[in-house]
Formats: structure tokens, C-alpha cells, sequence
């Protein structure tokens, strides 16, 4: 009895042992397979890290370099890389066989009492596996300066693990705030962790061109300035003459080979993005014979003043910020730009925009009549997808291929365009259906630009993406052929972005979210467990020094008006993760855990003009907390307020 009595308490123990191990790991994304062992395995203070004579390639010598430079920092300890093929703490070797479930990307890594293996098809699973590591290290692994009292211990782990979508992206829009070289190469830095391995280099709009073309002198000299404002963008007022345009920058042809090279070493491809015809402001102020609109001489660079108005279902342009498709000078400037581009990026894309043209100014020019009885054009979307077809062949003529945004299917799409679906997946399933290749970044999932929490405390936006509903996306609707669906993106617009630490705080953690969508296994998906594993990554962001929002711990409200009372306020409190507890007060003063809590809908008591509420976990004040007026909550639930009698 004592022996059985021993071995149920060992097996016990060695089942506590694995439990727990498995959840202190918190790898974003999920891999494909995860097996805890026995034990860790704690970095001595020589630290070697060896690769096979396979893997020793220029291509991925800053991996060790990064890696040993990163392990060092935080340790203090002596971390060498050793010849190719000798004994080493971390060992990185690639398959003499491949393994076809590990694809170009994916990656074996083990961890046991004796050391850490990685194993991959090529350099690149080489190098996500590396990023798992450090994942599996304590979190001190991301500080800047070594820390003591460490013990550098990591969990003993099967991990296999492999890319679900070979495209995941991220887009940086640097035109209506241009960030520098530095900026660019920091976040890059970032989404490689979370293992995205492309960035959408979105390089031209109405605010800005980014991207020097030589032959085209005037696109960065005057083109890439405008005035500086700061505030809400699309209220500014109209910059005088007098203002000096000193605002914006450029990216020389230098800094492009130097950001592709960067890239490459990380092993992200960059998709550059020409948005043309509309969103083209910078370059026909530039360039105004590229217009068909008398007057595109006086135009100037927008600086975030409005210039187009916007209602239920369109928009139409105050000022033609549009390319010209009846105007033959247009094409060889694109030719001219193409060239230039295609010689820089070495992707076997680029982005044609193609959105929100404004077309109203089209429908009064003669040229684009004329074009339409010649070409037989019926519709100004016929206009634009003539536009569309012969900016594929220009593109098609540098050897890449086209990318555009899903306006481009309307009135016909070019015959190899891949298609980039933001407003919504309808135009992904659309194109798919003709047989074209997709990429889905649908407004309702991955547009970090959004709102990430409520409006009376985010920097406003128009529109709000909370986490858990970018963590829902899926990139492949029903009844679509999943061989066109080449992956996904999250895109950062940065009209109310002007610097790198806003930057940060609508990136993370939303990116976080989407990263798993397009890495992890459909059924691996346990959103739960990931806001336990992204308060993990808080921790080393922190560390980092890398800015996140905490929105995932802030009040939702959810209001309506309650027929049985009146049409008075019935007010739902809710949070995006569970065990908070939500206090409130109507007093106008601010609660903390002493004050009621939440327990079902609320009733706003008389003459009461705000609601304040705050989150608390075990006992410590976790969310903000937010002020809502209660005229705000009458506004949410559709009621008028009664017009006060006058006092005599």
C-alpha cells in the first residue's frame, strides 16, 4: 500500500510538474504543438550557440548576432557562437531531409535537461524557432541592461510549430506622418517576434511622397513637405501661403536599399505601395500636367486639412486629387516611377492602391468623356479599371506583379491583379471567385487605426476595433477556395498617428492578436488563454520599452432605453476578459473598491450627471477609469433631451 500510495503521490507531483510548465509558457503566436517535459534546462554562464555547416550561411549571421547580443545583454554572461558542427548549449541545424509538414518556415525546437535544439528546412524556421526561445526564457530576457538574481532557467518543451498563412503583414502608412529609417527598422524589430513577415510600405498619399524617384525630381522636393499641424486631422484649418511647408521627409534610394536589407536579414519581404489614381495629391502638386481639372497648378500638399466630403454610402472630392486616366502623360510618369520602384524592392509585389477614388471631377472633365466613347467606357468604374489594366502592364513590364485594394474589381479587374479585400471580405470572396489571389485586411478585424476602446477615453477615431474582435478574424470565408487565400494584414493609418509611441499604442497588443490568426492552427484559437499569455507579453514589453494599450481592461457600455421606466437609461457594464470586477459611483466622486459593484443593469438614479466606473482584480485597480457623462449614454440610447423652459 505504502509503494502505491508513493507512486500516486510521484505521478501526481510529475502531473503538477507538466500542468504547470505548460501554463507558465505564453508563446504568441501558438504553435501548432507544444509538449512540456520534465524540468528546465538553466543557462550555464558560457553560453555557446553552434550551427551545422548547412545553416552557416551570410544570410543568417545577424540571427546569431541578435540572439547573442540580446542573451548577453540580459544575462551578463559570456555568450559565444563556436564553430560550425561543434558541441553547443543552442543548437541550430538544418533538416539533411526536409520535413514537409515544416515547410519553408516552420520549425522543430527541444528543450531538455541538456540543451536546446532547433531544427528547421531553412534558415528562415531557423529563425522563428530562435524568436520561440526567447519566449520561453523569463521575461527578463528582454531588458536592456543585465539583471541579476536570475536564474535563466527554460522549460523543458517539444515544440513543432509552422505558419498557417505564408503572408502576414503589417502596414505602415508613412505618408501622412513620416517616420524615419530608425522608426521603420524599430518596428520591424517588433513584428518579427510575433513572427509577421511583411511589411506594407505604404509610401505615397494626399499628405506626402516618401519615396525619391530621380527621374522625378519634384516628387520629393516638392512633394514630400507640408505644413505641420497637430490636433484632430481633417479639421485643420487651410495653411496661408505664408506658412512654411517644412513638414514630411523622404526616403532616398539609400534608405530603401538600406530598409530592404534590413528586412531581408529579419526575414521580412517589404511590399512598397504607389497609391494611385486617387490619394495622388502629392504628386500632381508636384507634377500638375498629370491632372485633367484646370487650376492643378495652385494645389498644394494637403496637410490635414478636409478635401473631401464624406456621406452615408460615398464621398466626392472638394479638390482633384486624382491621376488622370485620359491623360496620356500619366503613363509615362508611372513608367518612369515603376522602373525606379521595382529596381528598389525586391518583393514580387507592388501595391497599386486603387481606394476611395474620387470620381466627381472625372464626370465634368471633356478628356475622360472622350476616353469613354473611344474606349467604350459606360461607367466611371469602367474609367478606373481601364486606369487599372494598363497600370498592370507597366507594373507586369518591370517583372513584378500587381497588389491593389478591392475597388479595383469594380468594373472589371486587370487579369493577374491579386486583390487586398479591406472593406469587409465581400470584395476578397468576389475576387477569389474569378479565380484571383486574395489577401483579406477587412476595416472590421485588422484596422489599427480604430478606436480600441471607448470613445470618451481613446484618442478619437471614427470607428472601434476592440481586441477580442480582431482576435475573431479569419481570414478564410466559407466556401472560398483557401489555395486563394493568401493570408492577411493588420494596417496602420496614420492620419492621427504622429509619432512613434502612439504608433506603438495602436499596434499593440490588436497586432498580437492578429499574428496568431494567421500563424496559429484555426482550432489552436483559445482567447482566453491568449489574454493570459498577452499579459505575459506585457511584461516584457515593458521591458522593451515598447508602448501598448490596456483597453482590454476597460468598462464596455451597452445602453438602451428601458420601456418599463419611463424610457429611462438601462445601462450594461461588461469587459472584454473575465474575473475584473466593475465599481461604479453616479456621485461624481471616483470609486475605487469600496464603492458598489456591478452585479446587473443600472438605472441612473435623479438629477445624476455622470457615471464613472473602474476595474479591480484581486483587489488592485487594473483599467482605467472612465468618466461617461450621462447625456452621453441618453445620446447612445436614442434620446432627445427635452428643451429646458426658460427661467424667468
Amino acid at each position: 500500500m505504502r509503494k502505491i500510495l508513493l507512486l500516486l503521490l510521484a505521478i501526481s507531483t510529475l502531473s503538477s510538474a507538466f500542468s504547470q510548465d505548460n501554463t507558465n509558457i505564453a508563446i504568441i503566436p501558438a504553435p501548432v504543438s507544444l509538449i512540456p517535459g520534465q524540468g528546465h534546462f538553466v543557462l550555464p554562464k558560457t553560453t555557446t550557440i553552434g550551427i551545422d555547416a548547412a545553416a552557416n550561411q551570410a544570410s543568417f549571421s545577424h540571427t546569431i548576432a541578435d540572439l547573442q547580443k540580446q542573451l548577453h545583454t540580459a544575462t551578463g554572461y559570456n555568450i559565444a557562437p563556436v564553430k560550425p558542427d561543434a558541441a553547443a548549449t543552442i543548437r541550430l541545424s538544418l533538416n539533411k531531409k526536409p520535413e514537409t509538414a515544416l515547410g519553408d518556415e516552420g520549425y522543430d525546437l527541444t528543450v531538455n535537461n541538456t540543451g536546446i535544439t532547433i531544427k528547421a528546412n531553412k534558415t528562415a524556421g531557423l529563425f522563428y524557432g530562435v524568436q520561440t526561445l526567447l519566449q520561453l526564457l523569463p521575461k527578463e530576457v528582454d531588458s536592456r541592461t543585465p539583471v541579476k538574481g536570475i536564474e535563466w532557467s527554460i522549460p523543458c518543451v517539444a515544440i513543432r510549430d509552422y505558419p498557417r498563412f505564408a503572408w502576414r503583414g503589417l502596414m505602415l502608412d508613412v505618408s501622412r506622418h513620416f517616420f524615419t529609417v530608425q522608426e521603420v527598422k524599430n518596428f520591424i524589430d517588433q513584428m518579427v517576434k510575433y513572427k509577421y513577415n511583411l511589411l506594407h510600405f505604404h509610401l505615397t498619399d494626399d499628405e506626402g511622397w516618401r519615396i525619391e524617384i530621380k527621374s522625378l525630381p519634384r516628387l520629393t522636393e516638392v512633394g514630400a513637405w507640408n505644413v505641420r499641424r497637430e490636433g484632430r486631422f481633417g479639421t485643420f484649418s487651410t495653411p496661408t501661403p505664408d506658412e512654411p511647408r517644412n513638414y514630411g521627409g523622404f526616403y532616398t534610394q539609400n534608405d530603401i536599399k538600406e530598409l530592404v536589407a534590413y528586412a531581408k536579414d529579419k526575414f521580412v519581404d517589404i511590399l512598397p505601395e504607389v497609391d494611385i489614381p486617387g490619394h495622388s495629391m502629392a504628386a500632381i502638386v508636384s507634377y500638375p500636367e498629370l491632372s485633367c481639372t484646370p487650376g492643378a497648378d495652385k494645389y498644394r500638399v494637403i496637410s490635414g486639412e478636409k478635401f473631401m466630403n464624406w456621406y452615408p454610402g460615398g464621398f466626392s472630392a472638394m479638390v482633384d486629387n486624382t491621376l488622370c486616366p485620359a491623360n496620356e502623360k500619366v503613363y509615362p510618369f508611372l513608367d518612369k516611377v515603376f522602373t525606379e520602384v521595382a529596381a528598389l524592392f525586391p518583393f514580387g509585389y507592388i501595391h497599386v492602391g486603387g481606394d476611395e477614388c474620387a470620381k466627381n471631377f472625372w464626370e465634368q472633365s471633356d478628356a475622360i468623356k472622350q476616353l469613354m466613347t473611344k474606349e467604350g467606357l459606360k461607367t466611371m468604374q469602367e474609367v478606373q479599371s481601364y486606369f487599372e489594366k494598363r497600370v498592370e502592364k507597366i507594373v507586369e513590364s518591370k517583372g513584378k506583379k500587381v497588389i491593389g485594394w478591392d475597388e479595383i474589381l469594380e468594373g472589371g479587374l486587370a487579369p493577374n491583379a491579386a486583390v487586398m479585400s479591406w472593406r469587409g471580405i465581400k470584395g476578397g470572396i468576389e475576387a477569389a471567385k474569378q479565380g484571383h489571389q486574395v489577401v483579406m485586411s477587412p476595416t472590421t478585424f485588422v484596422y489599427l487605426d480604430y478606436m480600441q476602446g471607448d470613445a470618451i477615453i481613446e484618442p478619437p477615431v471614427y470607428a472601434t476595433l476592440r481586441l477580442n474582435t480582431a482576435y475573431s478574424f479569419e481570414p478564410v470565408p466559407d466556401g472560398v477556395d483557401p489555395s486563394l487565400i493568401k493570408g492577411g494584414q493588420a494596417n496602420l493609418w496614420t492620419e492621427q498617428v504622429y509619432n512613434t509611441r502612439h504608433l506603438q499604442y495602436m499596434v499593440w497588443p490588436r497586432s498580437l492578436a492578429v499574428a496568431e490568426c494567421l500563424w496559429s492552427p484555426k482550432e489552436k484559437k483559445n482567447w482566453n488563454d491568449f489574454v493570459r499569455r498577452t499579459e505575459a507579453t506585457f511584461q516584457r514589453m515593458d521591458l522593451r520599452q515598447v508602448k501598448y494599450a490596456r483597453s482590454m481592461y476597460d468598462v464596455g457600455f451597452a445602453v438602451k432605453k428601458d420601456p418599463s421606466a419611463n424610457d429611462s437609461l438601462s445601462i450594461t457594464l461588461s469587459t472584454e476578459i473575465e474575473g475584473l470586477d466593475i465599481y461604479y459611483s453616479f456621485d461624481n466622486s471616483d470609486p475605487d473598491n469600496f464603492y458598489p459593484k456591478y452585479s446587473q443593469p443600472l438605472t441612473v438614479p435623479k438629477d445624476a450627471e455622470m457615471l464613472k466606473v473602474i476595474t479591480y482584480r484581486d483587489g488592485k485597480p487594473i483599467g482605467r477609469q472612465l468618466n461617461m457623462p450621462v447625456n452621453e449614454l441618453k445620446h447612445r440610447a436614442g434620446i432627445k433631451e427635452k428643451p429646458t423652459a426658460p427661467v424667468e
